[in-house]
């Protein structure tokens, strides 16, 4: 086999495993003109502080509008078509197809909350209906909690190939993720994954670090805390089978801590 053939199966490859993943779609942060020859080293550093400065604003004004129709929702379900409504967040027009806030339990005594949906929940209009959810599903079954739980995402919109959502990006959407927690006031909170508890939690910490433990999360505004777990993501697990046993045990110290708050 010559050096070409070899190359273009590797190629070939590569690119099966990016479509596995679930890439479909490739964005940068701005539009690229490659047309044109890039700029000196100085011009573009120039350019980026720019940039960052301007786009301040506008993050602001998205995440002050979210606030203001987040404040409005009264239900769930208004919250629900709050977001739907909601321009500000940039997943949106990065080729999702669809808002998509929550399923469970309106009055559900658990809150549980991933990073953002994949393609499946995009398609479909629910956080965790894809593998990753039907494992989540099971152990809820197992533990006794299917019933108890009211679940949802640190954003509402796909990131474009299921990337994680950028901390930029769960700012502009934390205000209807705070209202969700102050309507439903939860008694516990379950978070998936590094960046889902990362962005709620305030914290620089690994999910390693972070899982089996305790946390608080309370609100700024409205007197709502709630016991928060992190634990791992339910496709971690799906790709590294040995961390099923420490999310199984973080899944029945769920349970066990919400039948004590119950006595």
């Amino acid at each position: 086999m010559n050096a070409q053939a070899l190359d273009t199966a590797a190629t070939e490859s590569l690119l099966a495993f990016w479509r596995d993943a679930g890439v479909d779609a490739c964005f940068e942060d701005a539009p690229v003109d490659r047309t044109h020859v890039a700029p000196p080293p100085a011009v573009k550093a120039v350019a980026k502080a720019t940039a960052s400065v301007v786009a301040l604003p506008a993050t602001g004004d998205a995440a002050a509008e979210a606030r203001r129709l987040a404040a409005g929702a009264e239900t769930l379900e208004a919250l629900g078509e709050a977001i739907a409504a909601f321009t500000g967040c940039p997943l949106r027009d990065m080729g999702a197809k669809q808002a998509v806030f929550s399923r469970g339990n309106p009055r559900a005594p658990i809150l549980i909350i991933g990073e953002g949906p994949g393609a499946e929940e995009d398609e479909r209009g629910q956080p965790f209906v894809g593998k990753a959810g039907q494992l989540l599903d099971r152990m809820l079954a197992e533990a006794g909690l299917t019933d108890r739980v009211f679940i949802t995402n640190t954003v509402f919109w796909r990131p474009p190939g299921n990337r994680t959502p950028s901390p930029a990006e769960q700012a502009v959407c934390a205000p209807f993720l705070e209202r969700a927690f102050f309507l439903l006031k939860p008694k516990l909170v379950l978070l998936l994954g590094a960046a889902a508890a990362k962005s709620v939690l305030s914290t620089e910490d690994g999910i390693m670090k972070l899982r089996g433990h305790w946390k608080e999360w309370r609100l700024a505004e409205g007197n709502v805390s709630a016991p928060a777990l992190p634990t791992f993501h339910p496709a971690f697990l799906l790709r590294t089978p040995m961390a099923k046993k420490a999310a199984w045990a973080d899944m029945l110290a769920l349970a066990a801590k919400l039948d004590a708050a119950a006595d």
